[in-house]
């Protein structure tokens, strides 16, 4: 054989070689491309629309009775609003924020619907900890189903494999109201921090559940409301052990096709095939808005009690010192907490989902009314948005909506 004959095959197996790398490994190099470059001011929404094709997925499909919005009353949006005693003009902070989607529901009905960049209305879009609200209406329902007991059973109950961490013996319901106790960082410009570390095994391929088994307890349980990603992670956990599959498989029967999906969405998973319970979910607008309309109107929607009413009612009711919003010195933030839903200061009866980079499932009662929105505002996380204040912009921005309805 020749040498310049061997030296080709060696460059033929070298390119073999190359190319099966990059076959088996592109998927995560994209995935890490795109985790390292959040929190950092990095433009996100060219990525939102478009996660379930860079990540493993479970899928949900449309339910086969989807049940459509009816278009109701149009409505106009307010020209501006007051935060913090300055004037903002709405289309600014539309545009500043990133926006993907406004839906406004008002009595059921569609008043408002509008997209941008690459946001449309059957288009999915990260959910971020919007899904939290979906693990908690899940867990609802596996309680009524009697799945699980008691929510004032320790969570080890049905996860021992979290025996000797954080959530050992720890109450399902403190869990439920982030008040596990349970040490953790969620510094998301952090890179050593807890939920930075979770992202990590996250794009590269790992367990969450393993993860969630190393956290250590730093407070008693139900006395310190610390926002924790992992303890809905854990929620995820004590949802799978006691329906016995999937958290996909569950949520199309119980709720994705009760309430009438009109699209397909898709959970986001680990290298073993579990959901990222706590961020993970993919969904469109209006859909997410169904799960709005479906705590507005007390568990009930499409003519079915798709939740039990009384569980809605605790859900998004602080009720204990701890959970109450304000200036608290036994919470982290200054919004109120439920069962995986925020609820802020005032008598208004408003609550919320909330997911970083600003997407909302905001529900007002009072004004018969629900607005979901769906963005990718490139300065969360930045010292650009310190203190996550364009949160607090979106909630003053709802209320005027609702305040001139």
């Amino acid at each position: 054989m020749t040498f310049k004959k061997s030296m080709g095959i060696g460059l033929g197996v070298l390119v073999i070689v190359a190319v099966t790398l990059w076959i088996s490994l592109g998927d995560r190099i994209t995935r890490v491309q795109v985790v390292s470059t959040l929190f950092t001011g990095a433009e996100q929404w060219q990525n939102f629309n478009r996660m379930h094709s860079m990540f493993p997925v479970n899928t949900m499909p449309a339910a086969p009775q989807p049940n459509a919005f009816a278009s109701g009353s149009p409505i106009e949006l307010p020209s501006e609003f007051t935060f913090r005693g300055e004037r903002v003009e709405t289309a600014e902070f539309l545009s500043r924020t990133d926006s993907g989607a406004l839906l406004v529901i008002k009595e059921g009905q569609i008043a408002f619907e509008q997209y941008w960049l690459s946001g449309g209305q059957q288009q999915t879009w990260l959910s971020m900890s919007v899904a939290k609200s979906f693990i908690s209406a899940l867990i609802g329902i596996a309680v009524e189903q009697g799945h699980i007991r008691d929510i004032n059973q320790p969570i080890t109950d049905y996860v021992p494999e979290l025996a000797g961490s954080a959530y050992n013996n720890v109450p399902i319901k403190d869990v439920m109201q982030m008040s596990s106790g349970a040490s953790w960082n969620e510094d998301y410009g952090d890179p050593e921090s807890d939920i930075s570390r979770f992202s990590r095994i996250f794009a590269l391929g790992g367990s969450m559940n393993a993860f969630a088994a190393t956290l250590e307890s730093e407070f008693a349980p139900g006395t310190y409301n610390r926002y924790n990603s992992t303890d809905t992670q854990a929620l995820g956990m004590l949802l799978t052990n006691a329906v016995g599959r999937p958290i996909s498989e569950f949520m199309i029967e119980v709720l994705w096709h009760p309430m009438g999906a009109e699209n397909q969405a898709h959970w986001l998973t680990d290298s073993e095939d579990m959901e990222m319970a706590f961020a993970g979910l993919n969904a469109t607008a209006r859909d997410y808005a169904k799960l709005g309309e479906i705590y507005r109107l007390g568990g009930l929607f499409n003519g079915r009690q798709i939740l039990p009413a009384q569980w809605v009612k605790d859900s998004i009711t602080p009720d204990a010192p701890h959970l109450i919003a304000g200036d608290n010195p036994a919470s982290d933030w200054l919004l109120g907490y439920g069962y995986q839903w925020w609820i802020p200061e005032g008598n208004q009866g408003e609550f919320m989902a909330i997911g970083v980079y600003n997407q909302f499932i905001y529900v007002a009662p009072q004004s018969n009314m629900v607005i979901v929105k769906l963005s990718a505002n490139s300065a969360y996380g930045t010292p650009a948005d310190a203190g996550a204040s364009s949160e607090f912009e979106s909630i003053e921005f709802f209320r005027r909506i609702t305040a001139t309805q």
